[in-house]
């Protein structure tokens, strides 16, 4: 994945909706895939953030993106289907979803963990993910080549201590994954996967490591091959699997 060198137009014609869009990965992510030619989705909590990106796509000369607020701790089962109805009523279609908006909440012993903290790092990486693909999956089955990537973090999957529900969220987020996949498998053309990013420059990292030193961690920008590979044709066929972004 570290040497894929994707087509200039290898996203042309495809609609992508990229959550947590306004920095880090997902903003890396939506530039790179508006300049191989899709047409980004950037939805995001903070308008001002999404709207620099927008900015900066366009003054590149990419597609037009569009942008779509929205608070995903507080967003309803409604808020959702709005956003479906509003995809279909603007594109048509879905052919890419890249879920990578996250929220670190604390570090702490489980025995300490606050419970309405816990529940709000659940909602927005967890449940916001959940709710979010079931609205739009029917849309994203009338693609002929569609992609589902979650953004996941080794984390979960160690059950490292202290990480409370960050770690539990995105331990939750690969068993989503892979149930997707094996639902969808079958005559669907919606692929499902995850990529770990491993240790990137991210404001979430720069939280869960404070004296660490930021400089030593690798620019989103620089990571975007596996999303690209995924997001795009050549991977179709690939389902279930989880690709690192780094060695």
């Amino acid at each position: 994945m570290h040497d894929y060198n994707p087509a200039p137009d290898l996203l042309r014609d495809r609609v992508i909706l990229v959550t947590g869009a306004g920095d880090g990965i997902g903003r890396a992510a939506a530039r790179r895939f508006a300049a191989h030619g899709a047409t980004v989705v950037l939805l995001g909590r903070t308008l001002r953030k999404l709207e620099g990106v927008y900015d900066e796509i366009e003054q590149a000369g990419h597609p037009k993106p569009a942008i779509y607020p929205m608070n995903l701790e507080g967003a309803s089962p409604k808020d959702y289907s709005d956003l479906a109805q509003t995809l279909e009523t603007e594109f048509g279609r879905l052919d890419g979803l890249l879920h990578n908006a996250a929220w670190l909440g604390t570090l702490t012993p489980l025995i300490h963990y606050d419970i309405e903290l816990w529940y709000r790092v659940l909602q927005v990486n967890l449940n916001a993910p959940f709710l979010l693909t079931q609205a739009v999956l029917a849309l994203m089955t009338r693609s002929p080549d569609a992609s589902i990537v979650f953004t996941m973090d080794a984390v979960g999957e160690e059950g490292r201590a202290y990480w409370g529900a960050y770690g539990v969220s995105k331990g939750g987020m690969q068993t989503l994954m892979k149930m997707l996949a094996n639902e969808l498998e079958t005559n669907t053309s919606v692929r499902v996967n995850s990529i770990d990013p491993g240790k990137v420059r991210t404001q979430l990292r720069l939280q869960a490591y404070p004296s660490a030193n930021p400089e030593e961690w690798t620019d989103p920008a620089t990571i975007m091959g596996p999303y690209l590979y995924l997001l795009g044709p050549d991977s179709k066929g690939v389902t279930g699997q989880t690709l690192k972004a780094q060695d």
